[in-house]
Protein backbone atom coordinates (compact mmCIF):
# COMPACT_ATOMS: atom_id res chain seq x y z
CA UNK A 1 0.00 0.00 0.00
CA UNK A 2 1.19 3.15 -0.69
CA UNK A 3 2.63 5.20 2.06
CA UNK A 4 1.42 9.06 2.48
CA UNK A 5 3.43 11.68 4.42
CA UNK A 6 1.43 13.14 7.12
CA UNK A 7 -0.68 16.23 6.18
CA UNK A 8 -1.71 18.10 8.97
CA UNK A 9 -5.17 20.20 8.23
CA UNK A 10 -4.52 22.03 11.39
CA UNK A 11 -1.76 23.87 8.64
CA UNK A 12 -4.94 25.55 6.64
CA UNK A 13 -7.46 28.01 8.82
CA UNK A 14 -11.40 26.33 7.77
CA UNK A 15 -13.64 29.40 7.59
CA UNK A 16 -17.24 27.89 8.44
CA UNK A 17 -19.72 27.92 5.89
CA UNK A 18 -21.96 31.21 5.78
CA UNK A 19 -25.55 31.56 6.44
CA UNK A 20 -27.24 30.42 3.43
CA UNK A 21 -28.48 32.99 1.19
CA UNK A 22 -29.05 34.48 -2.32
CA UNK A 23 -24.89 34.72 -2.78
CA UNK A 24 -23.56 37.48 -5.59
CA UNK A 25 -20.28 36.06 -7.83
CA UNK A 26 -17.28 37.31 -5.90
CA UNK A 27 -14.83 39.58 -8.23
CA UNK A 28 -12.78 36.33 -8.81
CA UNK A 29 -15.96 34.58 -10.07
CA UNK A 30 -16.76 37.40 -12.64
CA UNK A 31 -15.84 36.13 -16.59
CA UNK A 32 -15.84 38.42 -19.49
CA UNK A 33 -18.68 38.14 -22.14
CA UNK A 34 -18.70 35.79 -25.18
CA UNK A 35 -16.13 36.31 -27.44
CA UNK A 36 -17.37 36.39 -31.54
CA UNK A 37 -14.79 33.63 -31.72
CA UNK A 38 -16.62 31.07 -30.32
CA UNK A 39 -18.57 30.46 -33.56
CA UNK A 40 -16.12 28.00 -35.07
CA UNK A 41 -16.12 25.61 -32.34
CA UNK A 42 -19.92 26.13 -32.16
CA UNK A 43 -20.41 25.73 -35.84
CA UNK A 44 -18.58 22.34 -35.84
CA UNK A 45 -20.61 21.05 -32.96
CA UNK A 46 -23.86 21.99 -34.03
CA UNK A 47 -22.71 20.65 -37.80
CA UNK A 48 -22.13 17.29 -36.54
CA UNK A 49 -25.11 17.09 -34.17
CA UNK A 50 -22.65 16.50 -30.72
CA UNK A 51 -23.10 16.86 -27.30
CA UNK A 52 -20.50 18.63 -25.27
CA UNK A 53 -19.98 19.49 -21.39
CA UNK A 54 -19.49 22.26 -22.09
CA UNK A 55 -22.99 23.28 -22.99
CA UNK A 56 -24.54 21.20 -20.97
CA UNK A 57 -23.29 21.28 -17.83
CA UNK A 58 -23.23 24.68 -18.09
CA UNK A 59 -19.41 25.06 -17.63
CA UNK A 60 -18.01 28.85 -16.65
CA UNK A 61 -15.01 28.28 -18.93
CA UNK A 62 -17.18 27.50 -22.05
CA UNK A 63 -15.88 31.10 -23.69
CA UNK A 64 -12.30 30.89 -23.38
CA UNK A 65 -12.27 26.85 -24.21
CA UNK A 66 -14.35 27.65 -27.43
CA UNK A 67 -12.53 30.61 -28.43
CA UNK A 68 -9.65 28.30 -28.63
CA UNK A 69 -11.13 25.96 -30.72
CA UNK A 70 -11.52 23.09 -28.35
CA UNK A 71 -14.13 21.35 -26.37
CA UNK A 72 -15.25 18.51 -23.93
CA UNK A 73 -17.09 15.90 -25.86
CA UNK A 74 -19.67 14.58 -24.38
CA UNK A 75 -21.33 10.51 -25.78
CA UNK A 76 -24.35 8.25 -25.34
CA UNK A 77 -26.89 11.05 -25.36
CA UNK A 78 -27.48 13.96 -23.86
CA UNK A 79 -30.08 12.79 -20.52
CA UNK A 80 -28.37 11.37 -17.62
CA UNK A 81 -30.04 8.13 -15.45
CA UNK A 82 -28.93 9.80 -11.94
CA UNK A 83 -30.33 12.52 -10.39
CA UNK A 84 -27.18 14.39 -9.13
CA UNK A 85 -27.91 17.70 -7.02
CA UNK A 86 -24.91 19.59 -8.68
CA UNK A 87 -25.54 18.82 -12.13
CA UNK A 88 -27.53 20.54 -14.54
CA UNK A 89 -27.24 17.56 -17.40
CA UNK A 90 -30.63 16.72 -17.81
CA UNK A 91 -32.32 13.67 -16.18
CA UNK A 92 -34.69 11.31 -17.08
CA UNK A 93 -35.45 9.04 -20.23
CA UNK A 94 -32.65 8.06 -22.40
CA UNK A 95 -32.32 7.20 -26.45
CA UNK A 96 -30.87 4.90 -27.95
CA UNK A 97 -26.77 5.05 -28.75
CA UNK A 98 -26.20 6.87 -31.53
CA UNK A 99 -23.95 4.10 -33.76
CA UNK A 100 -22.03 6.72 -36.15
CA UNK A 101 -21.28 8.87 -32.71
CA UNK A 102 -17.61 7.80 -32.53
CA UNK A 103 -16.41 8.57 -36.14
CA UNK A 104 -19.04 11.81 -35.65
CA UNK A 105 -16.44 12.65 -32.49
CA UNK A 106 -13.75 11.88 -34.52
CA UNK A 107 -14.24 14.14 -37.34
CA UNK A 108 -15.34 16.92 -34.75
CA UNK A 109 -11.61 16.14 -33.25
CA UNK A 110 -10.24 16.60 -36.47
CA UNK A 111 -11.71 20.09 -37.75
CA UNK A 112 -10.77 21.44 -34.91
CA UNK A 113 -7.06 20.30 -34.85
CA UNK A 114 -7.01 19.08 -31.67
CA UNK A 115 -4.25 17.51 -30.18
CA UNK A 116 -5.55 16.25 -26.66
CA UNK A 117 -9.47 15.44 -26.64
CA UNK A 118 -11.17 14.86 -24.36
CA UNK A 119 -14.52 12.47 -23.99
CA UNK A 120 -16.63 12.40 -21.12
CA UNK A 121 -20.35 10.65 -20.62
CA UNK A 122 -23.89 11.04 -19.58
CA UNK A 123 -24.23 8.11 -16.79
CA UNK A 124 -25.87 5.43 -18.38
CA UNK A 125 -27.30 2.59 -16.04
CA UNK A 126 -29.55 1.62 -18.21
CA UNK A 127 -27.16 0.41 -20.45
CA UNK A 128 -25.57 -3.16 -19.45
CA UNK A 129 -22.11 -2.23 -20.18
CA UNK A 130 -22.77 1.34 -19.00
CA UNK A 131 -21.49 2.77 -22.42
CA UNK A 132 -18.05 1.01 -22.05
CA UNK A 133 -18.27 -0.29 -25.66
CA UNK A 134 -19.11 2.99 -26.85
CA UNK A 135 -16.11 4.76 -25.28
CA UNK A 136 -13.65 2.18 -26.97
CA UNK A 137 -15.20 2.74 -30.20
CA UNK A 138 -14.64 6.86 -29.57
CA UNK A 139 -11.65 6.42 -28.28
CA UNK A 140 -9.51 4.13 -30.91
CA UNK A 141 -12.06 6.60 -34.16
CA UNK A 142 -10.29 9.74 -32.83
CA UNK A 143 -6.89 7.96 -32.70
CA UNK A 144 -7.21 6.31 -36.10
CA UNK A 145 -8.61 10.08 -37.69
CA UNK A 146 -6.38 12.61 -35.80
CA UNK A 147 -3.38 10.71 -33.74
CA UNK A 148 -4.50 12.76 -31.00
CA UNK A 149 -3.85 11.97 -27.11
CA UNK A 150 -7.12 10.73 -26.01
CA UNK A 151 -8.60 11.47 -22.32
CA UNK A 152 -11.67 9.74 -20.73
CA UNK A 153 -13.55 11.01 -18.21
CA UNK A 154 -15.81 8.07 -17.38
CA UNK A 155 -18.69 7.19 -15.34
CA UNK A 156 -18.69 4.47 -12.32
CA UNK A 157 -20.20 1.93 -14.57
CA UNK A 158 -21.81 0.51 -11.27
CA UNK A 159 -18.76 -1.09 -10.12
CA UNK A 160 -18.78 -2.89 -13.50
CA UNK A 161 -15.06 -4.34 -13.59
CA UNK A 162 -15.25 -5.82 -17.33
CA UNK A 163 -16.83 -2.50 -18.19
CA UNK A 164 -13.88 -0.27 -16.85
CA UNK A 165 -11.27 -3.09 -18.01
CA UNK A 166 -12.97 -2.52 -21.34
CA UNK A 167 -12.26 1.56 -21.67
CA UNK A 168 -8.67 0.25 -20.38
CA UNK A 169 -7.77 -1.86 -23.37
CA UNK A 170 -9.53 1.30 -25.51
CA UNK A 171 -5.67 2.49 -24.21
CA UNK A 172 -6.56 6.25 -23.38
CA UNK A 173 -3.55 8.73 -22.64
CA UNK A 174 -5.70 9.78 -19.46
CA UNK A 175 -8.00 7.77 -17.38
CA UNK A 176 -10.11 10.20 -15.33
CA UNK A 177 -13.29 9.67 -13.00
CA UNK A 178 -13.95 12.43 -11.08
CA UNK A 179 -14.84 11.93 -7.00
CA UNK A 180 -16.55 15.05 -6.94
CA UNK A 181 -17.20 15.46 -2.85
CA UNK A 182 -16.56 14.21 0.27
CA UNK A 183 -18.25 11.21 1.68
CA UNK A 184 -20.17 12.39 4.34
CA UNK A 185 -22.14 14.53 1.19
CA UNK A 186 -22.75 11.69 -1.54
CA UNK A 187 -26.25 11.36 -0.68
CA UNK A 188 -26.85 14.59 -1.04
CA UNK A 189 -24.62 15.90 -3.59
CA UNK A 190 -24.06 12.27 -5.67
CA UNK A 191 -27.01 10.35 -5.57
CA UNK A 192 -26.87 6.78 -6.60
CA UNK A 193 -22.92 6.83 -6.48
CA UNK A 194 -20.61 5.31 -3.94
CA UNK A 195 -17.42 6.93 -2.67
CA UNK A 196 -15.41 3.47 -2.03
CA UNK A 197 -16.58 2.26 -5.64
CA UNK A 198 -14.92 5.15 -7.16
CA UNK A 199 -11.49 4.54 -5.20
CA UNK A 200 -12.55 0.81 -5.97
CA UNK A 201 -12.36 2.08 -10.32
CA UNK A 202 -9.36 4.20 -10.08
CA UNK A 203 -7.37 1.31 -8.25
CA UNK A 204 -8.76 -1.03 -10.87
CA UNK A 205 -7.19 1.22 -13.65
CA UNK A 206 -3.90 1.50 -11.91
CA UNK A 207 -3.90 -2.17 -11.27
CA UNK A 208 -4.06 -3.07 -14.62
CA UNK A 209 -2.60 -0.61 -16.87
CA UNK A 210 -0.22 0.69 -13.98
CA UNK A 211 1.83 3.43 -16.44
CA UNK A 212 -1.45 4.76 -17.81
CA UNK A 213 -2.07 8.01 -15.93
CA UNK A 214 -5.11 8.49 -13.82
CA UNK A 215 -6.59 11.59 -12.55
CA UNK A 216 -9.90 12.49 -10.07
CA UNK A 217 -11.26 15.82 -9.57
CA UNK A 218 -13.52 17.72 -6.48
CA UNK A 219 -15.77 21.05 -6.54
CA UNK A 220 -15.24 22.39 -2.83
CA UNK A 221 -18.32 25.05 -1.70
CA UNK A 222 -21.15 22.13 -0.77
CA UNK A 223 -19.95 22.02 3.00
CA UNK A 224 -17.42 19.69 3.37
CA UNK A 225 -14.84 20.75 5.43
CA UNK A 226 -11.02 21.08 5.11
CA UNK A 227 -10.20 18.39 7.13
CA UNK A 228 -12.26 15.81 4.59
CA UNK A 229 -11.22 17.22 1.36
CA UNK A 230 -7.49 16.46 2.51
CA UNK A 231 -8.75 13.22 3.91
CA UNK A 232 -10.14 12.43 0.18
CA UNK A 233 -6.75 13.56 -1.45
CA UNK A 234 -5.11 11.09 0.62
CA UNK A 235 -7.56 8.76 -0.45
CA UNK A 236 -7.06 9.52 -3.95
CA UNK A 237 -3.36 8.73 -3.97
CA UNK A 238 -3.50 5.71 -2.11
CA UNK A 239 -5.63 4.40 -4.74
CA UNK A 240 -2.68 5.10 -7.71
CA UNK A 241 -4.20 8.58 -8.44
CA UNK A 242 -1.56 11.13 -10.11
CA UNK A 243 -3.75 14.34 -11.22
CA UNK A 244 -5.79 15.98 -9.38
CA UNK A 245 -8.41 18.83 -9.97
CA UNK A 246 -9.84 21.18 -7.84
CA UNK A 247 -12.15 23.72 -8.07
CA UNK A 248 -15.58 25.90 -7.25
CA UNK A 249 -18.69 24.37 -7.71
CA UNK A 250 -21.24 27.15 -8.81
CA UNK A 251 -25.10 26.77 -8.78
CA UNK A 252 -26.40 26.10 -12.46
CA UNK A 253 -29.91 27.03 -11.75
CA UNK A 254 -32.03 27.66 -8.62
CA UNK A 255 -33.36 23.80 -9.07
CA UNK A 256 -29.82 22.78 -7.95
CA UNK A 257 -27.73 22.35 -4.37
CA UNK A 258 -26.97 25.93 -3.42
CA UNK A 259 -23.22 27.00 -2.90
CA UNK A 260 -22.45 26.74 0.72
CA UNK A 261 -19.29 28.82 0.41
CA UNK A 262 -16.78 30.39 -2.48
CA UNK A 263 -13.49 29.58 -1.64
CA UNK A 264 -10.88 32.78 -2.05
CA UNK A 265 -8.02 31.66 -4.68
CA UNK A 266 -5.49 31.60 -2.05
CA UNK A 267 -7.33 28.90 0.27
CA UNK A 268 -7.67 27.21 -3.48
CA UNK A 269 -3.61 27.60 -3.58
CA UNK A 270 -2.90 25.99 0.11
CA UNK A 271 -5.39 23.65 -0.49
CA UNK A 272 -3.10 22.23 -3.75
CA UNK A 273 0.15 23.17 -1.94
CA UNK A 274 -0.58 20.32 0.37
CA UNK A 275 -2.40 17.94 -1.75
CA UNK A 276 1.73 18.14 -3.76
CA UNK A 277 2.62 17.22 -0.51
CA UNK A 278 1.04 13.78 -1.03
CA UNK A 279 3.12 13.37 -3.72
CA UNK A 280 0.89 13.93 -6.66
CA UNK A 281 2.47 14.77 -9.84
CA UNK A 282 0.07 17.12 -11.09
CA UNK A 283 -2.32 19.59 -8.86
CA UNK A 284 -4.84 22.01 -10.35
CA UNK A 285 -6.27 23.81 -7.74
CA UNK A 286 -8.64 27.26 -8.12
CA UNK A 287 -12.19 28.87 -8.66
CA UNK A 288 -12.10 28.29 -12.81
CA UNK A 289 -10.61 24.47 -12.75
CA UNK A 290 -12.56 21.75 -13.60
CA UNK A 291 -11.98 18.12 -15.04
CA UNK A 292 -11.18 19.00 -18.42
CA UNK A 293 -9.69 22.79 -18.69
CA UNK A 294 -6.73 23.11 -19.50
CA UNK A 295 -6.42 18.86 -19.75
CA UNK A 296 -3.94 18.66 -23.01
CA UNK A 297 -1.63 20.84 -21.07
CA UNK A 298 -1.91 19.01 -17.94
CA UNK A 299 -1.29 15.52 -20.02
CA UNK A 300 1.48 16.86 -21.93
CA UNK A 301 3.79 18.10 -18.48
CA UNK A 302 3.42 14.10 -17.82
CA UNK A 303 4.44 13.60 -21.75
CA UNK A 304 1.00 11.83 -22.58
CA UNK A 305 0.10 14.61 -25.51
Amino acid sequence: MLELPVVAASDISPVAPEPRRKRRLPKWLRRPLPSAEMGFTSRVIEDLKLETVCESAKCPNRTECWAQKTATFMILGNVCTRPCGFCSVPKGKTEEVEADEPERVAEAAERLGLEHVVITCVTRDDLPDGGAEHFYRCVQSVRERTGAAVEVLTSDFRGNRAAVSRVVEAEPDVFNHNTETVPRLYERVRRNAEYQRTLDLLAQVKDEAPDMPTKSGLMLGLGETFDEVLEVCADLRRAGVEMLTIGQYLQPSPQHLPVERFIPPEEFDAIGDQCRRLGYSLVASGPFVRSSYHAGEMAGVLGRA
